[in-house]
């Protein structure tokens, strides 16, 4: 039997990955996800879930909702995707990893299966995290979209509530190339007579889930227009959101370990999904919502999130990688003070790279980098790029060699962004870099 290292590398070898390869990895139907939990006894139909999906914001969601859950008392499953560090940060219980001596016995259960079917990574991921949740007997799981939504391998579930935080461009060869498209696939979600959530709408995309929760007779509710956030600042390390209730007039205010000011967004859909949650009697009291989001990264092992790793010089670590992402991102630094911005960014192959850099600021001092993927965009073909919307840097062939010369440079009044891509950040070794 094969270690858990090995185990991983075969893993990662054998079946098609998306981070590694794209496009080519990705399997636009359910049938060998389907076929995957037959053999396994249906996991996925033992334990009660929330679906989330969206183009930003699904990650930080679902990682919210869990923190609330499990704070309340529930034994909560969390799925998501992609990994920063280890693969089982993908599949979680209550915070903690899924054990190794699982991943490997699935995988030597499921090998017979992987030589017939031939399936992709994501669908061999998604049958192990349902099966140790059905293992674990959780109460609910989160579970996080991979991509897209109608033909998503997580699609087989049908949960109590589907959420879908907010449409943009992003997966365009795959999802298609107006919002109009891209909303319809990650409308697919929506199930025969399950609420859904919406956190933000655009005139595109509204009449888009209106149809859809129509024909299947799935009650919508919009975030925003239940909630509002009435103000906002930051304290030290939290983000103090004060929201006001239409319903109720109420006002509330909560502490975000995520400060990131994007987060209000996805807090207004968290709230509106927890309070349709207590109307089906889940038992989510206001002090375990409070509690969550003030412990979330304790809680869930949530990174990568306007992620402070070192005060002087100011160093973020912020996963936003495609165009919707970027300007949240761009939008924060507007409320940022420094001496001067250095920015550490790689990206992958299949983004949009333009639309990307025409939102970065032509103010700062850019360090291109790749992270260690053969989908990764080359350090110096970003940099060519740049130079077209007068962006001005640096290539450096890894990720640790492009901050190290970033945290070299600066003063201590000045800030470093590191972002572009989930994989950038993920290699970013905190304990190797010299300040």
């Amino acid at each position: 039997m094969l270690n858990y290292q090995q185990t991983i590398d075969y893993l990662f070898h054998r079946l098609p990955m998306f981070s590694r390869l794209g496009t080519a990895a990705f399997k636009a139907d359910l049938t060998n996800t389907i076929k995957l939990c037959q053999a396994l006894g249906s996991p996925e139909q033992s334990f009660k879930s929330i679906h989330v999906a969206g183009t930003n914001g699904k990650g930080s969601t679902s990682h919210m909702l869990a923190a609330t859950l499990q704070t309340a008392g529930y034994k909560t499953g969390l799925y998501t995707s992609p990994h920063l560090k280890d693969f089982r940060e993908r599949i979680k219980v209550n915070g903690e990893m899924v054990e190794e001596s699982f991943v490997i016995q699935f995988t030597e259960q499921i090998k017979p299966l992987i030589e017939e079917i031939e399936p992709s990574f994501f669908e061999i991921t998604v049958a192990m995290a349902f099966t140790w949740f059905a293992q674990q007997k959780v109460d609910i799981a989160v579970i996080e979209v991979g991509l897209g939504g109608r033909l998503d391998s997580t699609n087989i579930i049908t949960p109590e509530l589907a959420i879908i935080t907010n449409i943009g461009y992003d997966h365009m060869n795959l999802l298609g190339d107006t919002l109009h498209k891209i909303a319809g696939e990650k409308a697919g979600i929506i199930k025969q007579g399950i609420p859904v959530v919406v956190g933000e709408t655009l005139p595109e995309t509204k009449p888009v889930f209106e149809e859809k929760a129509f024909e299947l007779n799935a009650p919508i509710y919009y975030a925003h227009e239940n909630k509002w956030v009435a103000d906002w600042h930051q304290v030290s390390s939290q983000l103090k959101v004060n929201i006001a209730d239409k319903r109720t007039d109420e006002r509330k205010e909560y502490s975000l370990e995520l400060t990131g000011l994007y987060q209000v967004q996805n807090l207004l859909t968290v709230l509106e999904a927890i309070h349709l949650l207590t109307k089906m009697g889940w038992k989510i009291q206001e002090k375990h919502i409070k509690y969550a989001l003030e412990n979330i990264r304790r809680l869930t092992g949530l990174h990568g999130r306007w992620e402070v790793i070192h005060d002087r010089p100011y160093t973020v670590l912020d996963v936003a990688h495609n165009e919707d992402g970027i300007k949240q991102v761009a939008g924060q630094l507007e409320h940022c003070n420094f001496q001067k911005l250095r920015i550490v960014i790689g990206m992958v192959k299949d983004k949009d790279i333009s639309a990307v850099l025409s939102l970065l600021p032509k103010y700062a001092q850019y360090y291109f980098t790749k992270a260690q993927i053969p989908r990764a965009l080359p350090e110096q073909e970003l940099a060519l790029n740049a130079a077209d919307y007068d962006l001005k840097g640096h290539a450096f062939a890894t990720v640790i060699e492009a901050v190290q010369h970033a945290i070299d440079d600066a003063h201590e009044d000045d800030m470093i962004l590191i972002c572009g891509s989930v994989f950038v950040v993920g290699e970013v070794e905190v304990e190797q870099l010299k300040w």
